[in-house]
């Protein structure tokens, strides 16, 4: 009970707070309610025998997470709530991999027992699902959020119970890495940081696309869009390119066109637009229906069928993002995994699958390195010792922030559908 009333101050510390959230949109509920609300997912994770949580289709039977017959890993993802479309795609890459993995004998002979906890895309929800993992279920490692503001949320959750996390796809610095440099030693990610697609994007911009003057639109709002931007903006001056014009909205804004009439009278070449897909989309019909026809381009903010809803298909030619992988890569490796996906889900991996798969991959090979006695601790050690391990989304190693180190894809929109362009090393 002691842990849980602690980690009840703590989220309610992070409520009153500025804890910066990548694609979560803070709900403007009362001070109150949110202590209660949080106070219900924190006693209901601590006082609970019922797992209701537990994804019984792909799991084991139960048991203890370092003796017996499995392993149990969580996972804290957003299942419901604004960016549900990026848990839900980990989620499914995550259960594929789980499903290869224990069909082919498990992880030094335990089945893995999976547990999944929805933090709805909500700051205190991921703080109340984190500690319901680590304290009830009692897992040795889990699949962080996707959205960065709602992993930090979870990181001083793994570090008291010295259970590793790792998230598919949250890219903020700030996951890993404290603002002191010190590095949180029970985080790590599957994906690449914010600054490394801002550069790649810059680069793309001035090599392929011979942009000279550009504009950049932001998300004021959102730590993920400025710092994207930030990146972006230092390597393109680097590259002898111009900001012709530099614009910015709100996460809850559904009107452009004032902006990006003024991005417009700048007569920029190229405009990037490092957000998210449920105002990206209302963002590139505005801007084509204002007639910027100009090449766009974004970052795996972008990555959701739901962006090209919101666009259309048209709107999206002449696009391009940054992404961790693409299902359109000759690579022999990565089309068996589209092959194997098709297979059990009947559709198309986008990167969020393939990072949820990847994620699970990267736990197997770190628990399989720790040796006979699997805690949260041995774990921990080994994916900090992962060297050149071969993924869907890559061939990395993780260097001495966490960060894997390795290569990312741009995509282009080709009437709706995302087509492979390049792949760029670090």
């Amino acid at each position: 009970m002691y842990n849980c009333l602690k980690y009840l101050i703590f989220g309610m510390i992070l409520i009153g707070g500025n804890i910066s959230m990548k694609h979560s949109k803070m709900k403007k509920f009362g001070s109150i309610f949110l202590a209660s609300t949080l106070l219900a997912g924190v006693l209901a994770g601590c006082g609970s025998d019922d797992d209701s949580s537990t994804d019984s289709g792909t799991g084991g039977s139960g048991g203890s997470s370092s003796a017996g017959e499995t392993i149990k890993i969580g996972a804290n993802l957003e299942l419901s709530g604004g960016v549900a479309s990026y848990g839900a795609s980990i989620n499914e890459g995550a259960k594929l991999a789980i499903k290869e993995i224990n069909e082919a004998g498990g992880i030094n002979g335990k089945k893995i027992d999976y547990i999944v906890a929805d933090n709805k895309s909500d700051n205190a929800e991921a703080v109340a699902a984190a500690t319901k993992l680590a304290v009830q279920d009692k897992v040795v490692a889990m699949i962080a959020p996707a959205t960065s503001g709602n992993t930090i949320a979870s990181v001083q959750i793994a570090n008291d119970n010295k259970i590793p996390i790792v998230t598919p796809s949250g890219t903020s610095e700030t996951i890993t890495v404290n603002e002191d440099g010190s590095v949180n030693d029970y985080a790590f990610r599957t994906c690449f940081i914010d600054p490394f697609q801002g550069v790649v994007a810059a680069n793309f911009a001035t090599e392929e696309l011979s942009a000279k003057n550009v504009a950049i639109y932001v998300d004021s709002s959102n730590d993920y869009s400025k710092g994207l931007a930030a990146a972006f903006k230092a390597q393109i001056e680097a590259n002898g390119g111009t900001v012709v014009a530099e614009e910015s909205y709100v996460t809850t804004d559904v009107d452009f066109k004032s902006t990006l009439t003024r991005i417009k009278s700048g007569n920029p070449d190229f405009v990037f637009i490092p957000g998210y897909y449920e105002q990206v989309g209302l963002i590139v019909k505005q801007a084509r229906d204002l007639g910027i026809d100009v090449p766009l381009m974004g970052a795996d903010g972008w990555d959701s069928p739901t962006l090209i809803e919101l666009a259309g298909a048209d709107a999206l030619n002449n696009t391009y993002i940054t992404n961790h992988y693409s299902s359109g890569d000759p690579d022999q490796v990565i089309q068996d995994f589209v092959a194997a996906f098709e297979a059990e889900y009947s559709g198309q991996p986008n990167a969020f699958h393939a990072l949820g798969y990847d994620t699970v991959y990267f736990l197997k090979d770190a628990i399989e390195r720790a040796g006979d006695e699997v805690t949260g601790e041995t774990i921990q050690k080994a994916l900090a010792e992962t060297k050149d391990l071969s993924l869907i989304t890559g061939t990395f190693t993780v260097d001495e922030q966490h960060n894997p180190v390795k290569s990312a894809t741009v995509l282009e929109y080709v009437d709706g559908s995302q087509v492979f362009k390049s792949k760029v090393n670090p």
